[in-house]
């Protein structure tokens, strides 16, 4: 092909220009583009966190006494069938999140992520906590809310699998998103050396200080370490949050953000997914 300076333009299949090694840069897969990239995405997000502030402004906003507000931390004990709530008495109000999709999008671990290639490398990730505090960014509606939140009187406190070593780390990046202020054992909870990724254990810490009347996460293991039960099939899971007693928590005390990118939830073979009673067969098809 002939260019208009007379110049001989050569087609080729890239879709991409390829980086000083000379290797084109695979782009993303599409749980990656929905996430970190789609308008749909970005509206679930700020349509959650819209929820959250309308759900406390509706329900909250008008109790003469603090005492009448409920927690929505499930207290030691409960069952998915027998949920129990901890008693809030005089305690101060406080919203908990997690940090990692919930509050914060780690873009540049995971730009990081497209152009390296392979599964996840908790190494890498150890080194992404400790340097990349200026490679995130607010999740869409998060910064907004959370200002309005803490206008409003209530506590935000942070609650995440992040290690307690990069602390100061996780500070500035939530700092660097317009998330924060944030400190380490009050409104900053992280996970110590050694300590499991459940949640509950720091869950009633927070709830035996605060009367916690919001969550938001973007796992089920940030609202209750009852949905990770190792024996629990996928199926099972899934009718966990939608026919059980815990059910009308969702967008009254708990509010879900989107992630299809990684997680608990991210399991399931075809038969777990699409039941066989459930299967169709193109008419045009059958013999």
């Amino acid at each position: 092909m002939t260019a208009p300076d007379g110049s001989t333009l050569r087609i080729t299949s890239l879709t991409a220009l390829p980086p000083p090694g000379g290797q084109p840069v695979a782009g993303p897969p599409p749980e990656m583009q929905y996430l970190y990239g789609s308008g749909e995405a970005a509206a679930l997000s700020v349509q959650a966190y819209r929820a959250m502030y309308s759900f406390l402004r509706n329900e909250l906003g008008h109790l003469r006494d603090k005492r009448d507000a409920r927690s929505v931390v499930l207290a030691p004990g409960s069952t998915i069938e027998d949920p129990r709530f901890y008693r809030c008495g005089a305690l101060p109000q406080a919203v908990v999140l997690d940090i990692d999709e919930t509050a914060l999008l780690n873009l540049g671990f995971e730009a990081d992520a497209v152009a390296r290639g392979g599964g996840y490398d908790a190494a890498r990730w150890a080194r992404w906590e400790q340097t990349g505090a200026d490679k995130v960014a607010a999740v869409p509606g998060a910064a907004e809310t959370l200002a309005a939140l803490r206008r409003d009187g209530y506590t935000v406190i942070f609650n995440s699998n992040r290690a307690t070593s990069s602390a100061a780390q996780t500070v500035a990046a939530l700092d660097h998103a317009g998330l924060g202020p944030a400190v380490l054992g009050d409104t900053l909870w992280l996970r110590g050396d050694g300590e499991a990724s459940g949640k509950d254990t720091r869950r009633a810490k927070i709830a035996e200080r605060y009367c916690v009347v919001a969550m938001a996460g973007d796992q089920l293991g940030d609202f209750t370490d009852l949905f990770n039960a190792p024996a629990t099939s996928v199926r099972a899971r899934r009718n966990l949050t939608s026919e059980t007693a815990l059910a009308p928590l969702w967008g009254a005390g708990w509010f879900m953000l989107p992630n299809p990118v990684y997680g608990s939830g991210l399991k399931g073979g075809l038969d777990d997914i699409f039941p066989p009673e459930t299967r169709w067969t193109d008419p045009q098809e059958k013999k």
